[in-house]
């Protein structure tokens, strides 16, 4: 049982419940199958060889940031000495990246729509699409979080075509806003049509968008060749409020490329009173989070991004490198492959990649490795899509395979 690294305290108790339960003659066995699946259910690195760059499983975006031991100025303004804010750090430069007025950052996308709710809303309408009452990943509702937050829904148009004038005929004396959701996770199509926030701009109340995924600006400035064709019609927090939203939402762990985390961004006025509701203060990350979306922030601001933030590394890889990679394993099959973007963001779009396969389901042998490989299992084979793999990683795939 040493060999899995466990405090001796946790390998104590796992031996007493093996001999509280165990055959007499199988204790030793049955402690060291615990210790190891114990030791395997820990949070750990692995190799995300699925093709999935978002893997909600695996912790969404990739994140690479250092931060040295210590205290920070979490909530110290260093120039007067007095208790400072800690939106004062990540919060404003993701304002300035994104060309809001000012931002304000929570623990998760979920809780950034809650608290814009409950904090312009409660009491009120807030009208929405019947095609935009979604639900995504995890069971997070619109109609429930719209509850939980003491707003009342308002349902408009239909579900597959709603058009400016529903909103503008539900409007009443009673409606707090006008709330537009993307529908990350899914796609309508057909005899379809829904309204742009632009239009909606001019009915009166504030228009609050929740765009979930994250990205920054739809011209990408800090990709050097510019937007790349999959992410055409994805709509981005820039231009929305360019047209004219109050206010958006969005998450931290998708294509913003930084940790779990929620962002309202828009109108100063808007964002305030958010940050002075009661539930901005159980809804808030710590310092760990703030401190790396502040790295993130950083990199936009200087149009790094793209060369220091791994997503961005990893989607834009040219398909001819990663078919070099590929061949470099001496491992499986050379093949061309479908890559996705994954954590409820660009439903049905793939980027074009490469990677290896094996014959047969080899998905058990790869995640019982050290690190773990989590591999796609399609029609009999095993397929390590090298988008998702990073290539100091490829030696450790390549042994991997090998075994």
């Amino acid at each position: 049982m040493a060999a899995t690294g466990l405090p001796h305290p946790v390998l104590v108790d796992v031996a007493r419940r093996a001999v509280e339960s165990a055959d007499p003659e199988q204790v030793e066995a049955s402690a060291a199958e615990s210790a190891d699946r114990l030791a395997r259910s820990l949070l750990q690195p692995v190799i995300n060889a699925t093709g999935v760059l978002l893997h909600t499983n695996l912790g969404r975006a990739p994140l690479s940031v250092g931060i040295d031991a210590g205290y920070a100025n979490l909530e110290l303004d260093l120039t007067s000495g007095r208790r400072g804010d800690r939106s004062s750090h990540a919060a404003s430069l993701l304002a300035l990246a994104s060309g809001a007025e000012a931002a304000l950052v929570v623990n998760n996308g979920a809780a950034a729509v809650l608290l814009v709710l409950a904090a312009l809303a409660a009491g009120r309408d807030v009208l929405v699409s019947r095609g935009e009452a979604v639900e995504i990943g995890g069971g997070f509702r619109i109609p429930e979080v719209m509850a939980q937050s003491g707003a009342r829904l308002v349902d408009v148009g239909t579900t597959n075509r709603t058009r400016a004038g529903d909103y503008r005929a539900a409007v009443s004396a009673d409606t707090a806003l006008l709330l537009k959701v993307h529908r990350s996770n899914f796609t309508v199509n057909g005899f379809t049509e829904s309204a742009d926030p632009a239009e909606l701009v001019g009915l009166g109340p504030p228009v609050v968008v929740d765009l979930g995924s994250g990205l920054l600006d739809r011209r990408t400035p800090w990709l050097a060749g510019g937007p790349p064709a999959w992410l055409r019609d994805e709509p981005a927090v820039r231009q929305t409020l360019e047209a004219g939203a109050a206010v958006v939402t969005f998450s931290g762990d998708k294509l913003l490329g930084g940790p779990q985390a929620g962002i309202i961004a828009g109108r100063a006025d808007l964002v305030e009173r958010c940050r002075r509701h009661p539930l901005a203060r159980a809804l808030r990350p710590g310092s760990l989070v703030l401190h790396a979306l502040q790295q993130v922030a950083l990199a936009y601001l200087d149009r790094h991004a793209g060369e220091q933030l791994p997503l961005w590394r990893m989607a834009t890889t040219d398909v001819e490198e990663l078919r070099r990679r590929a061949r470099g394993l001496d491992a499986g099959r050379l093949i061309d492959c479908q890559s996705v973007v994954g954590g409820g963001a660009l439903p049905g779009i793939t980027i074009a990649s490469a990677g290896v396969e094996l014959d047969g389901d080899r998905s058990p042998a790869l995640r019982a490795g050290r690190p773990p490989v989590i591999a796609t299992v399609r029609d009999g084979r095993t397929i390590c899509d090298l988008r998702t793999v990073l290539p100091e990683q490829d030696h450790l795939l390549a042994d991997a395979l090998k075994r």
